[in-house]
């Protein structure tokens, strides 16, 4: 089944981008194709954790506006024979992208691939709408914080009412040496403040800031 999978925050600075680069390098390697596209129009950074900022000639903007055809805002990762990304614009407004242009490119986009993983804006504005809107499955990036868990819950809720019901959360950040001593909500705690369900852990990794500022999924 070809699916496009919103991965999504209420807050930003949770890791949520470079979640998708590795997610997207994980399903390339276990042989799946797989389009990344950024939709966190003005503020891209996944060009940056994939190491592609400098080949960036078109972006998703252009290919709503007509001004080139699909393939040619796809770029090829030279190290994953079936991992593609199609760039945010960085000086383009979204209020020239309708929800409709973004389902239509999606469909057509699982013509060709197996997975579309899109990377939302943090937040609840019109831009997390936008990039969520054709999603068949919603991955909820949050961390072990008060806050950021609070916002993870008000996102599933919206994403709910959206329709979007297949959902889960990665709990990004974590940091065990912490636990039991009162001062970060630990695992459990977690998942009793959230009504989606935990799909995994990711430790609290110092390699994994190196690997996105060099641009080469860990």
């Amino acid at each position: 089944m070809r699916e496009v999978i919103v991965i999504a925050s209420g807050k930003g600075g949770v890791g949520k981008t470079v979640f998708t680069a590795n997610m997207g390098a994980i399903l390339a390697q276990k042989g799946f194709s797989v389009v990344l596209i950024d939709m966190n129009i003005g503020l891209r950074s996944l060009d940056i954790c994939l190491g592609m900022e400098n080949r960036i000639v078109y972006d998703i903007s252009d290919v709503t506006y007509g001004t080139c055809r699909l393939k040619q805002a796809l770029i090829k990762d030279r190290r994953f024979d079936k991992l593609y990304l199609m760039s945010a614009p960085q000086n383009k407004s979204k209020d020239n992208i309708s929800p409709e242009q973004i389902e239509e490119l999606c469909e057509e986009l699982k013509e060709s691939f197996d997975y579309i993983i899109i990377d939302a804006p943090a937040g609840l504005d019109k831009g997390f709408i936008l990039a969520a809107t054709p999603a068949d499955r919603a991955v909820i990036i949050t961390v072990p914080e008060h806050a950021a868990i609070r916002d993870a819950d008000m996102l599933d809720q919206v994403l709910e009412g959206m329709g979007i019901s297949n959902k889960s959360v990665v709990v990004n950040k974590i940091m065990p040496e912490l636990y039991g001593k009162s001062l970060i909500p630990e695992p459990l705690e977690i998942s009793e403040s959230l009504r989606a369900s935990i799909s995994g852990l990711i430790q609290y990794d110092l390699n994994i800031h190196v690997s996105a500022n060099i641009g080469v999924p860990i």
